[in-house]
């Protein structure tokens, strides 16, 4: 039987989001035995709250499933909802794989940003907008999201493993299978390389639909361990923001900003 760890904090704060908006993969089962049907929905919102979007092609960079060193690509076609419907016969751990297009928004308040920024603990990221000459509103940002998700087919026996995103979030432990008493250990990647220092946000959705936010922290290896509770969904996401080469607002986005995320449900 599997334990969790019920320490609520464990180097978290809890925090209500401030300017986020949170991109997930969502599916209506995270357990299934082989051959049965999965259904699994695009997110945007809040609080593990938010509208389920059709897989638009032209906004899609990537869309896979693996399993272990398995790629299978997604047949997916514009206008799906959910994004994928099918059978996943072969048992173990299956990772559900997606990978935006770039979009922008344009900061038209100075407080936005500010807010965004500190909710997302960019520490140095005002000081180097003022040091580039850029205005305090006005000015684009580009955004890419990076979103795996975590589905046990019979036994889930299995890891999930990096799998080639710019940025992603790779659980060090099956949350399916394994001792989860000292929490769930997960990684932060940007480039292949452990994000060391980097803010982990947790959303975690009780059985009854409750929400609770909690902030976490990588160590110097990119690694954050979070507390989890069982029949709980969880949400784990870790931004990263990327200055580009342009101090022209006039020409383009002037920041990037990358968003991972991974969707597991224990059991």
């Amino acid at each position: 039987m599997l334990r969790y760890c019920v320490t609520a904090l464990c180097f978290a704060l809890s925090v209500q989001p401030v300017f986020a908006h949170e991109f997930w993969i969502s599916p209506d089962r995270y357990q299934i035995s082989p051959g049965e049907q999965v259904a699994t929905s695009f997110r945007v919102g809040e609080n593990l709250k938010g509208a389920a979007f059709s897989y638009i092609e032209r906004n899609a960079t990537r869309f896979d499933l693996v399993r272990g060193d398995v790629v299978v690509p997604v047949a997916a076609r514009s206008g799906d909802n959910p994004a994928f419907e099918g059978a996943l016969e072969d048992e173990g751990l299956w990772i559900v794989v997606h990978e935006t297009g770039d979009s922008t928004l344009t900061y038209s308040e100075a407080a936005k940003f500010e807010a965004f920024v500190a909710h997302k603990a960019f520490a140095d990221t005002l000081a180097a907008h003022a040091a580039r000459g850029l205005p305090e509103a006005g000015f684009k940002e580009s955004y890419r999201r990076f979103a795996k998700a975590l589905i046990a087919v019979g036994d889930g026996a299995g890891q999930d493993r990096p799998v080639g995103l710019r940025t992603e979030i790779v659980a060090l432990a099956n949350p399916y299978t394994d001792d989860l008493g000292a929490g769930l250990p997960v990684q932060v990647l940007f480039e292949n390389e452990p994000r060391a220092n980097a803010q982990v946000e947790l959303f975690a959705k009780d059985p009854s639909g409750v929400v609770t936010v909690t902030l976490h922290q990588t160590d110097e290896d990119g690694i954050a361990r979070l507390p989890v509770l069982p029949g709980t969904e969880y949400l784990v996401d870790a931004v990263k923001m990327v200055a580009l080469d342009n101090d022209d607002p006039e020409a383009g986005p002037v920041w990037k900003s990358l968003w991972a995320a991974l969707t597991f449900k224990t059991p």
